[in-house]
């Protein structure tokens, strides 16, 4: 299986030295993931498009700082509208918009920015968390990965966003970026992201960078199956 690897800066790429697989640095965001997702798919053809790197866990996906996150699922969490009075506000999607990221807005199955996973994802993770908990107790969680361009700063609003994605297990700024691009060539897309913090409040000092990159690693490697 021929891999494409988009990570959003150096220092992940760095990590991820070395694996069989063709690894390229984006930038932060869905829209820079995009951009460069589609141009190294226009260069040369990939049977899988991987966004990787680290990210937040949500409340309720029982990962920890040094776990590991697999998509079931990429949604680009923050496309839509609110509506509302003030302290009453609700938010709604592009489907309740009548609107869709696809440029044939006809169809009859419109998306609002919500990409399915690889085909092999649920197996993947399962596999990792069996030989995760036998040998270090690694964690790992499947389900909904949200892309959002402004993290989550508040435990409120994580708890909205898991609400309107239940199951969702983690948070970064590029997956639904990836999973984009990748759907407009017909290319199937994974993202793994490794831990480094809750999502919420934001306490830089309390982010364990070196074990959410290692266990991005190792998320990689097992996809690759090296």
């Amino acid at each position: 299986m021929k891999v494409l690897i988009i990570v959003a800066t150096a220092g992940e790429a760095a990590r991820l030295a070395g694996v069989p697989a063709h690894v390229v640095v984006c930038g932060v965001g869905a829209v820079a993931a995009a951009l460069s997702t589609q141009q190294e798919l226009m260069r040369e053809p990939y049977d899988l498009a991987v966004s990787a790197g680290i990210g937040g866990a949500y409340p309720g996906s029982g990962l920890q700082p040094g776990d590991l996150a697999i998509s079931s699922l990429m949604a680009q969490a923050d496309l839509g509208a609110v509506d509302g009075l003030p302290g009453q506000e609700t938010f709604l999607s592009l489907e309740e918009l009548g609107l869709s990221v696809q440029p044939d807005q006809s169809s009859d199955q419109p998306n609002g920015g919500i990409f399915p996973a690889w085909h092999g994802a649920q197996a993947l993770a399962e596999r990792l968390q069996y030989s995760g908990v036998q040998q270090s107790g690694l964690r790992v969680g499947y389900g909904p990965a949200l892309t959002l361009s402004t993290v989550t700063g508040s435990l409120a609003v994580a708890h909205a966003l898991a609400t309107r994605f239940p199951g969702a297990v983690c948070e970064g700024m590029e997956g639904a970026g990836v999973a984009h691009a990748a759907l407009r060539w017909g290319v199937p897309a994974l993202e793994i992201r490794g831990i480094s913090n809750p999502v919420g409040p934001r306490d830089r000092a309390s982010w364990t960078l070196a074990e959410a990159l290692a266990a991005t690693r190792r998320g990689v490697e097992a996809l690759l199956g090296w």
